[in-house]
């Protein structure tokens, strides 16, 4: 059980409010997106984004790394790129005549890893300890990552030519799969009138590292009633197949790091709605995100237009907030 706030955390969504409005000022029409990523961060979770070009995915991640006083570094993956050109390598330096680490990318707090499906698994392989333990291990010696450390990665749906689709086991290392979706006409007219190609708004960072750090704590104090912890536990295992209507068809449901992440985020969502303790509404509006990347299909479920979504929202209606096996007595009848 968690500790609860010694008091209420009113500043603390008044500094999230300014780090959502500042990042709007150039990301338009994507508020939930930005909000996803604002409880990941809370969190110190990291973030896939899924969206077809154009869409403002890479946008999203540089503006938010404006309005954040931390260090920012970009890999562009590629077919070619190498574990090493993520996480670092030994260098040879010929006047000394020893080796020393050179760091790579992954040494920073923010990484935009753009276009991640676009690169082999060996070197999608390389940010799965960077993103668990926040260290790096070369040659067998580990490196620990600066805190905060965050990976944010995009990937394109659309095109599957010279794709490598992330494996499950990394899948499971984002806290959240978002999509980023398309704008409607008044949004794009919004966009037409206000922005310009190759033309970014000047943005001021709104949040210091120190700060950040002291509103992650605070997160991790926001309290989880036991009957949410009890509702998360049920909603995680009702994704196996077997365990529910909803997951005829899954192959493989959700980790119990899923149910920690569910968790995570349901404290994150309340501190920005400045309550003190999570909720099942928290739960609820956060589960596709958490469980989707997640569940795992039968080919048949798929050939017949089922998604993980579908299985997500359809567990949401299936399992009850409440366990009723709680409110039983031991000589009650089931």
């Amino acid at each position: 059980m968690s500790e609860q706030p010694t008091s209420a955390p009113d500043p603390a969504r008044e500094a999230l409010r300014a780090l959502r409005v500042e990042v709007g000022k150039a990301v338009v029409g994507q508020d939930a997106a930005v909000t996803g990523l604002v409880i990941a961060l809370l969190c110190r979770g990291h973030v896939l984004l899924e969206g077809v070009p154009g869409v403002a995915k890479t946008l999203l991640v540089r503006t938010l790394s404006a309005a954040l006083s931390l260090q920012t570094k970009r890999v562009q993956f590629t077919p070619d790129l190498m574990p090493g050109d993520v996480t670092g390598s030994l260098v040879y330096d010929a006047r000394s005549g020893q080796f020393s680490f050179r760091e790579g990318p992954v040494f920073t707090n923010l990484l935009l890893a753009d276009e991640i499906n676009r690169t082999p698994p060996k070197t999608q392989a390389a940010l799965l300890e960077a993103m668990e333990e926040r260290q790096v291990t070369v040659d067998g010696d580990p490196r620990l990552l600066p805190d905060p450390f965050f990976v944010l990665a995009t990937q394109n749906p659309i095109e599957l030519e010279g794709t490598y689709p992330l494996p499950e086991a990394q899948l499971d290392r984002f806290l959240f799969k978002l999509d980023v979706g398309r704008n409607p006409v008044a949004v794009l007219e919004r966009i037409v009138k206000e922005r310009e190609i190759g033309v970014e708004p000047d943005l001021a960072p709104v949040l210091e590292r120190e700060e950040l750090l002291a509103l992650m704590r605070t997160a991790r104090r926001v309290f989880l009633p036991d009957v949410v912890a009890n509702y998360i536990a049920r909603l995680v295992d009702a994704t196996h197949a077997g365990r529910s209507t909803a997951a005829g068809g899954v192959r493989y449901g959700a980790s119990p790091r899923a149910a920690l992440a569910l968790a995570a985020a349901a404290r994150a969502r309340a501190l920005l709605a400045s309550r003190l303790n999570a909720s099942f509404e928290d739960v609820g509006a956060l589960a596709r995100h958490v469980l989707g990347h997640r569940i795992i299909l039968e080919h048949h479920a798929r050939l017949d237009g089922r998604t993980t979504a579908d299985v997500v929202d359809d567990l949401l209606v299936e399992v009850p907030m409440h366990d009723r096996a709680l409110h039983l007595s031991p000589t009650s009848p089931a």
